[in-house]
């Protein structure tokens, strides 16, 4: 779907690599309207296109049984959606669920390996960007593990609020159980604790951040950690 005239920020991975690469890629890419609740991947199924979000997000999914599943990340304009191409993978393991609507610059999976193939720029960007998300992925298991709920619901809508660009987004008390790995009466027992402390606005599923400051005190320190991981190894524009 065409963006019109609508100026659009950057993907901040594609602002990393060299200007000319990253025009390269972008002259391969369309700008696409994602839909909230659209499916992007299914597990097992072949990756057709890669994408790069610019004001949208996306959730990844594990299927955990018949009726549930478990976010295991959440990207937005800071990385890429469809990293198994990185490593020479061509099937998805996860499924992809559009959680904020918005642009994002898609590309076919053939080009995108292209690209990768021949630019020696773009293969060590994405590798960082592999290894950022490893120790994320490692973080987040080991915050599930010894991390109080309303801590890590602090951490979750952190993460949202930085990749929706506002203070307000939506987010029902099933979304949130699933990126929690919680049950719902847990999601409402936090989200009722941080409205108390006067942190966020809670209702009909639209969330608003009213303390940025005491969000980032109340939520566990993977959330800072998370960010100094990526900034150091991606923070310069190319």
């Amino acid at each position: 779907m065409s963006t019109g005239r609508r100026r659009l920020p950057p993907n901040h991975l594609l602002e990393v690599l060299p200007r000319r690469e990253s025009q390269r890629m972008l002259d391969e890419s369309e700008a696409v309207e994602l839909k909230f609740g659209e499916i992007l991947y299914q597990p097992d199924t072949r990756i057709r296109h890669v994408y790069f979000p610019v004001d949208s997000f996306i959730s990844l999914m594990i299927p955990i049984d018949a009726t549930s599943s478990l976010e295991v990340a959440l990207v937005g304009n800071e990385g890429m959606l469809g990293s198994p191409l990185i490593l020479g993978v061509n099937v998805s393991p996860l499924r992809a669920i559009v959680q904020g609507k918005g642009v994002a610059w898609r590309m076919s999976g053939a080009a995108f390996s292209r690209h990768l193939g021949r630019s020696a720029a773009l293969r060590r960007e994405l590798h960082r960007y592999l290894q950022v998300r490893m120790c994320q992925l490692a973080r987040a298991a080991a915050c599930t593990r010894f991390h109080l709920v309303e801590q890590r619901l602090a951490r979750c809508l952190l993460m949202t609020q930085d990749r929706a660009h506002s203070d307000k987004f939506h987010a029902t008390h099933e979304i949130l159980a699933y990126m929690l790995g919680v049950r719902r009466v847990g999601v409402t027992k936090a989200a009722n604790e941080l409205q108390t402390r006067k942190l966020i606005h809670y209702h009909r599923g639209e969330i608003s951040i009213l303390d940025r400051v005491g969000m980032e005190a109340a939520a566990c320190g993977c959330y800072q950690a998370d960010r100094e991981t990526y900034g150091g190894l991606l923070a310069a524009p190319g």
